[in-house]
């Protein structure tokens, strides 16, 4: 019997020789008794639309909450703070400056990237860009610095009293509260303050004195006085001369029926404080007392 058989017969398909030849088969005695039984059968209601909606309910109720990203944009708000951090780090990293700061009774010498040469004195602080230094050579300074410059570009000093400025060249600048002096001891020196500039050839000075621009004698010497440690003054205010033993030794000044307005002119040494309160006493008709750290200048006559 051939293989098709049972479908058309189920059909009504087979012809009659074909339908003569599948009675004759083992099977068909078989199909006949499941084709009664099936005929008796009856399949239950089933409504296919309310299924369906019972279905799709039942998948919404039981799935997970999801909260669409979108990648792309992700990236782009990391990608963003990575360019402002990296953009904030390089303008940082390049306008920060070297600072070097020296503390009451100490010294310290620094070379700059062109070689030129720095010496600070006591309680003196100057700062550079390192960076920016081929560009532009200039420090600030507070304090006192001895500075011998390389040859080259311009090269500038600014302070709160005013800017130096040289191209190569050995000067001295002393910015204090109160107090700037700058002192040409080789080359030419220009010297700006309250806008008005003033040339300084080798051997001469610019003082300026609680605002007002001063006459002041010739230096000695090829250096500033402190680099061989030793605190030179010339028709200088007490005062002030109190103030740089006081850096020189950090120790507390104080004074007691003393006029720390009278001029003082004469040096004292950095390295031994009786010999520097001595010439300090000496000329001014004054005397001393030293109680630890602190020194008491009081005139002669006073109990």
């Amino acid at each position: 019997m051939q293989e098709n058989y049972l479908a058309k017969w189920l059909n009504g398909e087979l012809s009659e020789d074909e339908l003569a030849e599948f009675k004759q088969s083992d099977a068909y005695a078989s199909f006949i008794k499941l084709k009664e039984v099936s005929g008796t059968l009856v399949a239950p209601e089933f409504d296919v639309d309310k299924s369906l909606m019972e279905l799709q309910n039942e998948r919404i109720g039981n799935a997970p909450k999801v909260i669409t990203l979108n990648p792309f944009k992700k990236f782009l708000r990391v990608a963003a703070v990575i360019v402002v951090l990296l953009t904030g780090s390089y303008f940082f990293v390049n306008s920060m400056d070297q600072t070097v700061t020296t503390q009451l009774a100490e010294r310290s010498e620094l070379l700059l990237p062109d070689s030129s040469k720095i010496i600070l004195n006591a309680d003196s602080k100057v700062s550079y860009s390192e960076k920016k230094w081929n560009e532009k050579r200039n420090v600030k300074l507070k304090g006192e610095a001895f500075f011998k410059v390389a040859k080259g570009k311009k090269f500038t000093v600014s302070t709160d009293h005013g800017t130096v400025s040289v191209l190569g060249t050995q000067f001295n600048v002393e910015n204090r509260e109160g107090f700037f002096e700058v002192t040409c001891y080789e080359g030419l020196v220009s010297v700006s303050h309250k806008n008005l500039d003033t040339k300084l050839p080798a051997g001469t000075s610019f003082l300026v004195l609680e605002g007002e621009v001063m006459e002041v004698s010739k230096p000695k010497g090829i250096q500033p006085s402190w680099i061989n440690n030793e605190s030179n003054f010339a028709s200088i205010p007490l005062s002030y001369v109190f103030k740089e033993l006081e850096r020189q030794y950090d120790i507390k000044v104080n004074s007691k029926d003393v006029d720390t307005s009278l001029l003082f002119t004469g040096t004292f040494s950095n390295t031994d404080l009786n010999m520097a309160l001595k010439s300090i006493s000496t000329p001014s008709r004054i005397t001393y007392k030293i109680e630890g750290n602190n020194v008491l200048f009081y005139a002669k006559n006073t109990p």
